[in-house]
């Protein structure tokens, strides 16, 4: 893991100022890092990593009946082929399955139509819901204390960016990565080259192989953690919003002869939060920037997004 620092999140918690320092130079000058000694234990991480690994051995009618293709949101199950993060490679190949946070009742933006908020499909598995929306709830708080810590190391407040996330439009992935096709080609990828839409990326694998991230020298650094480490990213919107201090970097997935199957949690702000660079006097919604992203990555948004006609 040349290059990509590793942190200890009960020093970022302590603030401790060499930490903090160390904070800092990863989110300005890599746009990546790993993270040890959160609160979810390797315990946490494995039972999520297995709850999903039992969705994505069901056949695929069992998939199929909360298939978010038949949605106007990114819910439930989708199918290899279902995303295109970038249109100069092959739709990905892997399989995902996204669940969200939904808005709080009486929250001020009730009874518009945000699909960010979306109701979440389950797949009838005992004991799947359970499992992923505890672990979604403690990973969410570790994302909200990294923020802190970023928002502390770049500007000296520590409450910088908690106002933004009222209702956070945060989004719980699973993601299988299968063995790489016979068929795959130079444009096939687990999840092709791209830089993450949102703010801050929390990852978890079952610590198999397959990330790489895009360093400054043009090399694809592998990234590989175990359950319990945590590699973190940050998004385009998060260096929009920090006036490109923080870095979004490419990485992707290209598949090797392992299966591999990894966690995301995507923590964005509420749909109101004005994510414009500091000083811009400019109002940029997160909630719009994110679903045009979305409606440009999965295919069955980009369907219904494109316009009509010949």
């Amino acid at each position: 893991m040349a290059g990509i620092p590793q942190l200890d999140a009960r020093k970022l918690i302590a603030r401790d100022p060499t930490e903090i320092a160390r904070l800092r130079a990863a989110a300005e000058d890599v746009g990546f890092m790993t993270l040890t000694h959160t609160a979810l234990t390797p315990e946490r991480v494995r039972a999520a990593i297995a709850a999903y690994r039992a969705v994505f051995a069901q056949p695929r009618a069992v998939k199929a009946a909360v298939d978010m293709a038949a949605t106007g949101s990114n819910r439930g199950w989708g199918g290899p082929g279902s995303e295109q993060v970038n249109p100069e490679a092959n739709p990905d190949y892997k399989e995902v399955f996204d669940c969200g946070l939904p808005l709080p009742a009486g929250h001020r933006l009730e009874g518009r139509d945000l699909s960010v908020y979306a109701p979440n499909l389950w797949p009838d598995l005992p004991g799947f819901r359970a499992e992923i929306e505890s672990y979604f709830g403690a990973a969410a708080q570790v994302a909200m204390e990294v923020l802190r810590a970023i928002a502390f190391a770049i500007s000296g407040d520590e409450t910088a960016f908690d106002q933004a996330f009222d209702a956070p439009m945060a989004l719980l992935r699973g993601n299988f990565y299968p063995e790489r096709p016979d068929w795959a080609g130079e444009k096939d990828f687990g999840i092709a080259a791209h830089t993450d839409y949102g703010c801050l990326t929390l990852l978890a694998t079952d610590g198999a192989p397959g990330l790489e991230v895009l360093a400054k020298d043009g090399a694809w650094v592998p990234v590989r953690a175990e359950p319990g480490t945590f590699v973190i990213n940050f998004g385009e919107m998060l260096e929009m919003w920090s006036g490109g201090r923080v870095k979004a970097t490419l990485h992707r997935v290209v598949g090797g002869a392992q299966e591999r199957i990894s966690v995301p949690l995507f923590f964005n702000p509420s749909w109101d939060a004005n994510v414009a660079p500091p000083g811009s006097e400019k109002v940029i919604e997160a909630g719009p920037h994110l679903s045009k992203r979305f409606n440009e990555t999965y295919l069955h948004l980009k369907d219904q997004a494109a316009p009509t006609g010949a």
